[in-house]
């Protein structure tokens, strides 16, 4: 995966944005962009090693969703509160 892939995460942003505008339930955003992912990362990626694809897809699907970054400040927040006692 180059540097240049990444492209592919605003390109799902905006499509799970312009899904939003026509009522896509807010439930199904996160699934849909992972979905959107693992096929970018399958088709686009990686076309000839699905293995990768779907990972790179996952990766790209949940950098979209922001579920990375939220879990990241859960773990965060979840040490300092330990820290605090």
């Amino acid at each position: 995966m180059e540097v240049t892939d990444i492209v592919l995460i605003p390109v799902i942003i905006g499509l799970i944005e312009l899904l939003k505008l026509y009522g896509l339930p807010k439930k199904l955003m996160p699934i849909l962009s992972l979905a959107l992912g693992i096929g970018g990362g399958i088709f686009y990626l990686f076309p000839y090693d699905w293995k990768s694809g779907i990972l790179g897809g996952i990766i790209m699907g949940l950098s979209a969703s922001g579920l990375y970054s939220g879990s990241k400040t859960i773990v965060k927040r979840k040490d300092c509160e330990e820290d605090e006692k």
